[in-house]
């Protein structure tokens, strides 16, 4: 994973510069951030070509020059905060990639079988990566802090509710569509009873939890989600926890239809994603490239009407907030044990990563996206749905 600013001639003249370093000390000023001020979270210039090529090309290119070492600051997460929540933004470059990149969803199909399998690229980046980032259960999506003191206690409450709110107990048998390293069918498995099937698209991930959940009713399988439409056999409860980000609004729909050939006709449906406030066909440029290939956020629209007339909504949990304590705990267990990691994966990652975690970390503290607990059902529970906090 290579940035495309590695290479650069020389920035064209220092006034071009200077003026440049004003236009965007302006528009940083509402924010409090400074360009080489002594505040943690203010800008560090290393580099002048972050004036004359980064800066032009927006947030993409301020990620891309950061990754390359052309500026620094102390606070990254706190930087993305101010600037998101005063929503400032520094070129309109950012505007036109987005548009285009809206414009290329509307007529191509991002998530489809064969472009899908590229995310798989990011889950096996490394098993050493995650178990030196995540919990103890490696359960890499948004923990539960509502009565949690620290990452594994919270993630230990997320996947509790979670069982509760599909209402799993002995016996009953739970389909888990994007299942990582197995730590929620562990879980479900040990503490509720229940048998679980999980698939995921990562070889890495099986390997890994099929070993973890040895011993245990569980299968974990190497499978695309389309796939599960050839079962017969049915599930009292479907859980997908961090996955729908890789479906795509143009097969949401069809995604829902999958759960619901899935379900018993009183079975539940629990989906867990991070959500977009508006309605769009594309992801972060710089994310999708770099992170998450093909990836993109729903919306809440866009959930509603993909489910309509195929499940019932029976309870929204918002919970966004959460993920910014979540992804500053990741980056904590990230950074502590990067010299362990550092070999491998070299200085280069190391930017890349922190830039992923810190930068999603503020965006969450903006309430610039969601995340979301949402429960179906096929028909309507008879009596209504009793919501779980």
């Amino acid at each position: 994973m290579t940035t495309t600013f590695k290479n650069h001639s020389a920035p064209t003249t220092t006034r071009g510069n200077e003026r440049m370093r004003r236009i965007a000390q302006d528009l940083l000023r509402p924010s409090g951030i400074w360009i080489d001020g002594d505040q943690p979270f203010d800008v560090r210039v290393n580099d002048e070509a972050f004036y004359d090529i980064a800066l032009p090309l927006g947030l993409t290119g301020l990620r891309e020059a950061y990754v390359d070492g052309w500026w620094d600051t102390d606070q990254l997460d706190v930087l993305t905060y101010k600037v998101t929540s005063q929503k400032i933004k520094l070129s309109h470059a950012d505007t036109l990639t987005l548009t285009l990149a809206n414009l290329s969803g509307r007529f191509r199909n991002r998530q489809n079988r064969k472009r899908s399998v590229q995310v798989s690229q990011h889950y096996d980046l490394g098993n050493d990566l995650f178990q030196a980032m995540l919990d103890e259960r490696m359960i890499y999506s948004c923990a539960y802090w509502k009565n949690a003191n620290t990452l594994d206690e919270a993630q230990e409450a997320k996947l509790d509710m979670i069982c509760r709110k599909a209402g799993l107990g002995p016996g009953k048998r739970v389909l888990d569509i994007g299942c990582g390293w197995g730590g929620f069918a562990k879980f479900a498995s040990e503490r509720y009873g229940a048998s679980v099937v999980g698939v995921t698209i990562s070889q890495e991930q099986v390997n890994l939890g099929s070993s973890v959940c040895a011993g245990l009713p569980v299968e974990l399988k190497l499978e695309d989600y389309r796939e599960l439409s050839k079962r017969d056999d049915k599930f009292d409860a479907v859980v997908s926890v961090g996955m729908f980000e890789h479906v795509g609004y143009k097969n949401y729909r069809n995604y829902m239809k999958i759960v619901r050939h899935c379900l018993k006709p009183e079975g539940l449906f629990l989906l867990q994603t991070i959500g977009g406030n508006n309605s769009v066909v594309a992801f972060d440029p710089w994310l999708s490239k770099y992170i998450f290939p093909n990836a993109m956020l729903p919306s809440a629209r866009q959930i509603a009407a993909a489910s309509e007339g195929i499940m019932v909504l029976e309870d929204w949990h918002t919970f966004g907030a959460d993920y910014d304590r979540t992804l500053m705990a990741w980056f904590n267990n990230f950074d502590r044990r990067w010299p362990g990691l550092r070999d491998r994966y070299g200085e280069r990652f190391y930017r890349m990563w922190k830039c992923y975690l810190l930068t999603c970390a503020g965006l969450f503290r903006a309430r610039e996206i969601q995340l979301w607990q949402i429960v179906f059902t096929p028909t309507g529970m008879p009596g209504g749905y009793a919501s779980i906090r």
